[in-house]
């Protein structure tokens, strides 16, 4: 028989219910349940080992779950997998292996996808054309995180999934990022998650911020979310919320020091 197509929900992009993960004895993440609807743009936050990675992992189909289930527009993980584009968090590589931007572009894209879409979704993340044929290994961080997302915007995912998409990116490239999403969700309505550190991006950004300390502590639009109880919960006692005047963004700061951070 042929296989059937999914049933889609278009109207919500991902939805996470009573979702537990363990390895073995130990619990990971524990009955977490929230929606994220179509064309939203929503960050998953919390401390080192708050499973984030995991959950992340489980909603990429790369793990299994001991309890619940997440669906992807309306259908199992597995059946929309074509559907989901991933940026990780650093590429992993020899900057002296000799491959161009075209050629690594090239490996992600399926045999449905024509290769002019490499050059249209390098302009999309808004890098020249010709840097088809520069050297991965040559290219500033700002410029390869913009490769990245092109990448990943090759198929045409519905849900995009970015991890810590503002570390190690300057102003400049981090005020690139900011319109690479915002074009994103106006022009084609692409559902964005990301993982963030930073609440400051967080703020600016997204629509709805989930807050995982194995168990969600929160999920709402981030003025309703990120009050100071809520980031003391997430992070613990010594954190407490400060906002810059400048721009009203919400941060994390560690009481026992004097150095300002980003969790």
């Amino acid at each position: 028989m042929p296989k059937q197509s999914p049933k889609i929900n278009r109207q919500t992009a991902l939805v996470s219910q009573n979702c537990s993960i363990s390895y073995g004895e130990k619990v990971v993440v524990e009955n977490v349940s929230f929606e994220i609807p179509r064309g939203s743009v929503a960050a998953l936050i919390g401390p080192n080992g708050s499973g984030k990675t995991t959950l992340i992992k489980a909603i990429l189909g790369l793990i299994p779950m001991t309890a619940g289930r997440i669906l992807i527009f309306g259908a199992p993980i597995d059946e929309m997998r074509d559907r989901i584009g991933y940026v990780p968090q650093r590429l992993e590589f020899d900057p002296d292996f000799p491959i161009t931007v075209a050629e690594y572009m090239d490996l992600a894209r399926h045999k449905h996808c024509p290769k002019s879409r490499i050059a249209e979704m390098l302009d999309e993340v808004g890098l020249p054309t010709d840097i088809v044929g520069r050297q991965l290994g040559k290219l500033s961080g700002g410029q390869l995180q913009r490769v990245l997302i092109a990448q990943a915007l090759l198929n045409e995912p519905w849900l995009l999934i970015l991890d810590e998409p503002a570390s190690g990116i300057d102003v400049v490239g981090e005020e690139a990022f900011f319109k690479i999403i915002q074009h994103l969700k106006v022009e084609h309505r692409t559902t964005i998650l990301m993982v963030s550190h930073e609440l400051a991006v967080v703020s600016k950004l997204v629509d709805n911020v989930i807050c995982l300390n194995r168990q969600m502590l929160c999920f709402g639009a981030p003025e309703a979310a990120l009050t100071e109880e809520t980031i003391t919960r997430v992070f613990g006692e010594h954190s407490r919320v400060y906002s810059h005047t400048k721009h009203k963004n919400k941060h994390t700061k560690n009481s026992d020091d004097h150095k300002s951070k980003h969790n």
